[in-house]
C-alpha cells in the first residue's frame, strides 16, 4: 500500500438522549447537523477541513451490552479562539463545569466541561 488510505475519521459518543446531546454540540459549539435520525446523529463544522462528531443511541443493537457503558478514559478536545468566551457561555447555560479555565504548562488555557452523556470535554485556546 502506498499513500494515505484514510478517507474520514470521527469519534462517536454514546447517548441516552440524542436530542440533548445534539443541542449541546450544535448550540454550544456551533456544529451543524449533517444527518439526524432516531439512532444516530452526525454533526460537523463548516468549511475545510471539516471536523465531524457522531452521536449514537447508547442502546443501539449495533453495539454489544458491554460496549454501552458510560465513557471512561476518554476526553474530547475542542480548540477555540478564546476559552474565556466559551467559559462565560457555559456558565450562562448552566453547563457542568469540571474545571474553570486555567493556564497549563504547555501553552494552552483549558476549560473542562461534561457533556450530557458524561463525556469530558476539554475546551482549549493558546495562552496569552
Amino acid at each position: 500500500m502506498s499513500g494515505p488510505i484514510m478517507k474520514r475519521l470521527f469519534a462517536n459518543i454514546l447517548s441516552d438522549d440524542l436530542a440533548a446531546s445534539r443541542d449541546f454540540y450544535i448550540g454550544f459549539l456551533g456544529l451543524k447537523s449533517l444527518y439526524d435520525s432516531d439512532w444516530f446523529i452526525n454533526l460537523a463544522t463548516d468549511g475545510e477541513p471539516r471536523f465531524e462528531l457522531g452521536i449514537l443511541k447508547r442502546d443501539t443493537e449495533l453495539l454489544g451490552q458491554a460496549d454501552r457503558r458510560s465513557p471512561q478514559g476518554f476526553m474530547l478536545t475542542v480548540v477555540v479562539e478564546d476559552v474565556e468566551t466559551v467559559f462565560e457561555a457555559a456558565k450562562a447555560r448552566n453547563l457542568t463545569i469540571v474545571e474553570p479555565p486555567r493556564d497549563l504548562f504547555y501553552g494552552q488555557r483549558r476549560l473542562l466541561l461534561r457533556d450530557p452523556n458524561g463525556v469530558l470535554v476539554d475546551i482549549s485556546s493558546p495562552s496569552r
